[in-house]
């Protein structure tokens, strides 16, 4: 089968168990913007120059893959999507990203001031992650808004993953060396 179904052209696509859906409706809109951010993330773990982030963001981008199948089921197939084996966005994935961030954190001291994107092309990465994520936040968010987010724990997961990203950025400008 191609992968050009051209099933998309009236301007419709299907979300899990072929809910048809219009693409411009808040829910595409929020797991499209998370593979945006999958994507970003894809690009800045392939020009990090340390084995330690670019683990960090591949693993994340393993829970996007989770938070998108997530946001592509319609609030009432969810229980369906549990009973096929398909995880959901818990406190756990949040409580991992918190650990991480007083990790680095604790690397990288206080800030003050603004910082400017593009000194270095992997921090500017990280750093364009990092606002695609905060799109994909408020996507999310607009979803909520819409009475059509079952769990809010999505919100908060991106919510502290913009966090983590800005401070992997900081992370890496202080430490400009690459690993052999």
């Amino acid at each position: 089968m191609s992968i050009a179904t051209k099933n998309g052209d009236s301007g419709q696509t299907r979300l899990m168990y072929q809910r048809p859906i219009a693409k411009c409706h808040p829910r595409v809109e929020a797991y499209g913007s998370v593979d945006e951010l999958n994507s970003a993330l894809g690009m800045a773990r392939a020009i990090a120059p340390h084995a330690w982030v670019r683990a960090h963001l591949l693993e994340i981008q393993r829970d996007l893959i989770t938070l998108m199948g997530e946001l592509a089921t319609a609030e009432q197939d969810l229980v369906r999507f549990g009973k096929d084996g398909f995880g959901q966005i818990t406190p756990k994935y949040t409580e991992k990203l918190d650990r991480l961030i007083q990790e680095v954190e604790a690397q990288v001291g206080a800030f003050k001031g603004w910082a400017i994107p593009g000194d270095q092309l992997h921090t500017a990465a990280l750093d364009l992650a990092r606002t695609t994520c905060r799109r994909a936040e408020r996507r999310v968010c607009a979803l909520r808004d819409a009475q059509d987010l079952a769990n809010a724990e999505c919100i908060v997961y991106l919510n502290r993953l913009g966090d983590l990203l800005w401070l992997l950025a900081r992370w890496e400008e202080q430490h400009p060396e690459k690993e052999p």
